[in-house]
C-alpha cells in the first residue's frame, strides 16, 4: 500500500494557481492543482537534478486537475512543475516544488516462525532506504512494524496461523511498492501445564490440549541439575513420573508438535515432590511457656524438602484436638485436652502438600479439673464442698481462701471436703485433680459469700411518741440493713445502707420489738439477728373538759391514755404560766389573775420521754374590777360616775340603787352620766366589768348619798340700812344650808343653824347688785354648786321689803314686815 505524502501547497508566479503533491512511489509522482480560467491545457513535468536523470512530462487538457508522471528513478530528487498553457502553447501560469521518490522495492524475502506469536523476516538491503515497513496479513487482521535494518520480527501474532508477509522500503519521500508476498505459518502455542505430587516419589503432569497438536513432548529433571533427564514424547496430555526423590524440586518442560513435527512454544514449570513422613516422633508433657496450662512437647527427625510440620494429637475417640505447627523439628501443643490419653502423629508439608502421617507416639494428659463443684452451707458456720469424679484422677486438693487472706486446704481421695466458715466473709474455692503426670489445669475459682453478720451494739438515739431512731455498729458483709419495728398488730420497715435508721409513724406509748437484719445482694437477709424492745414516748393527752372552780381556779380533765405517765397541765398567757401536776386524769390550776386569757394544754411524761402537748383550749378569767371609783353630783338630778380602766374589761354597767328607784348606765368608756337622781337620798353603788366574751365581774363600792335638795322660794328682806335677810323654803329632810352673797364690793357668807330657813347678812352696801346662792351642805361639808343663782339690787332708800329678780331686771318691792 502506497504511503501518502503530506500535501504541500506550491507557490507560482500567479497566486491564483496552486499545486499539491498527491502520492509518491519509487517510479512515479502524482500531483493535484487548481483550475485556471483561460487554460487550454496543463503540462506536468519532473526533472532530476542528477546528470543521469531524464526529464519526463505529461500534458493534460483543461478538464484534468490531477496527474501522474512515471518512469522515474527510485530515491531520486526531482523538480516537479505544472504549467498552464493557452491554445498557442504559451505559459499563462505555473507552480513548482521539489520531491524525492521512494526507494526501490525490496527483494529476496525470507520469513520463518520460531514462536507462536512472532515471524522473523529477512530481505536484501535497498540502497538509500532510510527504513522498512513489515506487514503480516491474515484475513482482515494486519500487523505492521517499522525497522531500520534489512531484517525484523513481527510480534503479537496468533499461534499456528498462516500470514502473508510483505516489505516496503521508505525514505522521506515515501514508501515503495510492497515486495512480492511470502506466506509463513506461526508455530503451535505453548501448552498450559498442571502438575502435582500425590506422594513423596511421584509427580503427575497434565496438559491442557493445544489446537492442531498431534503429539506432546515432556522433559523432567531435578532443578539443581543433579541426576538424569527424563524425556517422554506421547500423544496423551497426561504423564506420570515415578521413582523420584521425596521433597525435591523438579523442572518440567513441555511443548506440542504439529503434524509436520514442528515443535511449538516451550512451557516450563517447577514442581516439588511431597516430603517423606517424619521419623522418630516423641511426645511428653511439660508446662507451657509462661502459662499455668499444660502443653505437650513433640519432637521428630527432619524430613527432606519439608517447609513446616504439624503435630496432631488424636484421642481414643479419634476426635481431633488442638495441634501445633512448626518450621523446625519440635513444637508445643498447648493447651492439651485433659483427662484423656492421646496419640500424637506428625505430618510434614511443603508446596506439594502433606506427607503421610508419622507413626504415632502415645502420652497421657493430666486429669481435668473437677466439674459440678457445689458449695453448701447446710448448717451455719460449716461449708461443704463437693464435686463430680474426674477421669485419670488419683486424688483431689481443695483450696479455700477467705477475703481477709486466711487460707486452708484439704487433700482427699473422696469427692467432698468440709470447712468452718464465719459470717460476712467471701470464700474463694478451687479444686484440683492430680495423677502421676501432674496437676489438672486450673478450674473455675468459685466464690461463696456467707450471710452478713448481725448488727451489734444497737442503741436508741431518739425516742418520741411516734418515732424511734436507732444506731448500730457496721456489720461485716452487710451492704444494706432492714430495720423492722413490730407491735402486736402492725409492722414498720426501714431499708438503708446507713447504720442509722429512723422509724416514724409509730404508735405512741407502745412496746415495739426492733430487729435489724443485715443484707447482701448475694445472700439476702440474715434473719437470725436478735430483737430489742423499745417503748415509744407517751401519747399526747386529750383534754376533755375545763371547769372554773372560782374566778382564779380552773379544773382540767383529760383522757388518761398512757401507762406509768405523769401529766402536767400548763396555762399559757400574757399574764405568765400557771401549771399543775397529776398522775391521774385531772388537776386544778390556781392563782389565775383576773382579766387574763390562757391557752391550756397537757403533756404526758414517762421514762421514754415527753409527749407532744395536747391541743390547746382557751380559758378566760373574769375581768378585774376598777382600782378606783368616784361619783360626782353634776346637777340636782344628774350624777357623773367615773372609774379607772379594768384589766380584761371591754364594757361596764354602773348601778345606783335606792328605795326610791335606780339609775343605770352601760358603756364602753370609763365614765357614765346617770340621770333621775333623787336629792338627799342614800344609794348603793355597784359596777359590772364585762369581757369581750361576756364574762362579768360584779364590783361593789361604798354607798353614795345624793346631795341635799336646793331650797325654793329664796327671797331677800331689808333689815336695816346695812343688813339683809335671806329666806327660803327647805326641802324634806334635815339639811344644812349655806348662803353666798356676792357683789362688786364684797362677798358675804352665812350658815344658819340646823333647822333654820333664813340667814342674816350684815354690812351690805346699798346701791349694789348682789348674787345670792342658797346651797345645801353635803355630809362631807362641801357645798353643792348646782343650786340656782339669783341677782338682787339693793336701793339706798330705807324702805323695807323683799327684792326679787324678774327676767334679768332688778326691781325692789316693799313688803311690810
Amino acid at each position: 500500500m502506497e504511503l501518502e505524502m503530506k500535501a504541500r501547497e506550491m507557490s507560482s508566479a500567479s497566486t491564483d494557481f496552486t499545486m499539491t503533491i498527491y502520492t509518491v512511489t519509487s517510479r512515479s509522482i502524482s500531483a493535484r492543482w487548481s483550475r485556471y480560467v483561460g487554460a487550454h491545457s496543463y503540462r506536468f513535468s519532473a526533472t532530476s537534478n542528477a546528470a543521469m536523470g531524464q526529464p519526463a512530462f505529461v500534458i493534460f487538457n483543461n478538464r484534468f486537475v490531477l496527474g501522474t508522471v512515471s518512469s522515474l528513478l527510485p530515491a531520486t530528487l526531482y523538480n516537479v512543475k505544472v504549467e498552464v498553457l493557452d491554445g498557442n502553447g504559451n505559459v499563462l501560469a505555473e507552480a513548482q516544488t521539489q520531491q524525492l521518490t521512494a526507494p526501490d522495492v525490496p527483494l529476496n524475502i525470507n520469513a520463518y516462525s520460531k514462536t507462536s506469536s512472532s515471524i522473523t523476516v529477512n530481505w536484501s538491503a535497498i540502497p538509500k532506504a532510510a527504513g522498512y515497513v513489515l506487514k503480516a496479513k491474515a484475513g482482515s487482521s494486519i500487523i505492521q512494524t517499522i525497522v531500520n535494518d534489512s531484517s525484523g520480527t513481527l510480534t503479537g501474532l496468533q499461534p499456528y496461523t498462516l500470514y502473508t508477509i510483505s516489505v516496503q522500503s521508505s525514505n522521506t519521500g515515501g514508501n515503495s511498492q510492497p515486495s512480492p508476498p511470502v506466506e509463513t505459518r506461526t508455530v503451535l502455542a505453548a501448552p498450559v501445564i498442571h502438575s502435582f505430587s500425590p506422594n513423596f516419589k511421584t509427580i503427575m503432569v497434565n496438559l491442557e490440549p493445544v489446537s492442531q497438536a498431534v503429539k506432546y513432548s515432556f522433559i523432567i529433571i531435578r532443578s539443581d541439575a543433579v541426576g538424569n533427564k527424563i524425556k517422554k514424547t506421547i500423544t496423551s496430555t497426561n504423564v506420570t513420573f515415578t521413582d523420584l526423590e521425596p521433597g525435591t524440586w523438579y523442572t518440567i518442560k513441555a511443548h506440542a508438535l504439529d503434524a509436520n513435527g514442528i515443535p511449538g512454544d516451550d512451557k516450563i514449570k517447577e514442581q516439588v515432590t511431597r516430603p517423606h513422613a517424619p521419623q522418630s516422633v516423641r511426645a511428653f508433657l511439660t508446662s507451657a511457656s509462661m502459662s499455668t496450662s499444660l502443653g505437650c512437647v513433640v519432637t521428630w527427625n527432619a524430613s527432606e524438602g519439608s517447609t513446616y510440620y504439624i503435630a496432631v494429637p488424636i484421642g481414643k475417640s479419634r476426635n481431633l484436638v488442638q495441634n501445633c505447627t512448626s518450621r523446625f523439628t519440635s513444637c508445643i501443643i498447648s493447651p492439651i485436652q485433659c483427662g484423656i490419653q492421646h496419640n500424637v502423629t506428625v505430618i510434614a508439608y511443603n508446596e506439594a502438600g502433606a506427607s503421610d502421617a508419622s507413626n504415632p507416639s502415645e502420652f497421657t494428659s493430666v486429669p481435668c479439673s473437677p466439674n459440678d463443684i457445689k458449695i453448701q452451707e447446710i448448717h451455719s458456720g460449716n461449708l461443704t464442698v463437693s464435686w463430680a469424679a474426674s477421669p485419670l484422677t488419683d486424688y483431689h486438693t481443695t483450696f479455700v481462701k477467705r477475703d481477709d487472706g486466711l487460707e486452708v486446704m484439704c487433700n482427699t481421695s473422696l469427692r467432698n471436703c468440709y470447712f468452718q466458715s464465719e459470717c460476712g466473709f467471701i470464700y474463694f474455692i478451687s479444686v484440683f485433680s492430680y495423677n502421676k503426670v501432674g496437676q489438672s489445669p486450673p478450674g473455675n475459682v468459685l466464690n461463696y459469700t456467707t450471710a452478713p453478720c448481725c448488727p451489734m451494739q444497737v442503741k436508741d438515739l431518739y425516742v418520741s411518741s411516734d418515732t424511734i431512731e436507732v444506731k448500730w455498729n457496721p456489720a461485716r458483709g452487710a451492704e444494706m440493713y432492714e430495720t423492722k419495728a413490730q407491735d402486736v398488730s402492725s409492722v414498720v420497715f426501714c431499708n438503708d445502707t446507713s447504720t442509722i435508721c429512723t422509724l416514724s409513724g409509730l404508735k405512741c406509748n407502745t412496746i415495739y420489738n426492733i430487729t435489724i437484719y443485715s443484707y447482701s445482694d448475694i445472700r439476702g437477709f440474715n434473719y437470725s439477728c436478735q430483737k430489742k424492745s423499745i417503748t415509744t414516748g407517751p401519747c399526747s393527752p386529750s383534754i376533755l373538759n375545763i371547769t372554773k372552780v372560782n374566778p382564779s381556779t380552773i379544773n382540767v380533765l383529760w383522757q388518761q391514755n398512757n401507762r406509768d405517765a405523769m401529766y402536767k397541765v400548763f396555762a399559757f398567757g400574757k399574764a405568765g404560766v400557771r401549771s399543775c401536776n397529776s398522775s391521774g386524769y385531772s388537776c386544778e390550776i390556781t392563782n389565775l389573775p383576773c382579766g387574763a386569757t390562757f391557752s391550756v394544754s397537757a403533756v404526758a411524761t414517762s421514762p421514754e420521754g415527753k409527749s407532744l402537748p395536747s391541743y390547746s383550749l382557751p380559758v378566760e378569767t373574769a375581768p378585774c374590777c376598777p382600782n378606783s371609783f368616784s361619783v360626782t353630783q353634776i346637777t340636782q338630778s344628774m350624777t357623773n360616775v367615773s372609774w379607772t380602766a379594768a384589766i380584761g374589761a371591754q364594757s361596764y354597767t354602773t348601778l345606783l340603787e335606792s328605795s326610791k328607784g335606780q339609775a343605770k348606765c352601760h358603756t364602753g368608756e370609763t365614765h357614765c352620766l346617770l340621770g333621775c337622781i333623787t336629792c338627799s337620798t342614800n344609794y348603793t353603788v355597784s359596777l359590772s366589768a364585762i369581757s369581750e366574751t361576756g364574762l362579768m365581774s360584779m364590783c361593789n363600792y361604798q354607798g353614795y348619798s345624793s346631795s341635799g335638795c336646793c331650797p325654793s322660794a329664796v327671797k331677800l328682806y331689808r333689815l336695816g340700812s346695812s343688813a339683809l335677810r335671806v329666806y327660803w323654803h327647805a326641802t324634806a329632810g334635815s339639811v344644812n344650808y349655806i348662803v353666798n352673797i356676792t357683789s362688786d364690793n364684797g362677798n358675804f357668807t352665812c350658815s344658819p343653824m340646823s333647822g333654820y330657813t333664813y340667814c342674816d347678812i350684815n354690812e351690805i352696801y346699798c346701791g349694789d347688785i348682789y348674787t345670792v346662792i342658797v346651797s345645801p351642805v353635803s355630809i362631807d361639808g362641801s357645798m353643792v354648786t348646782f343650786c340656782p343663782m339669783k341677782m338682787y339690787s339693793v336701793s339706798c332708800s330705807m324702805n323695807s321689803g323683799a327684792m326679787v329678780i324678774y327676767r334679768g331686771k332688778r326691781s325692789l318691792f316693799h313688803n311690810k314686815a
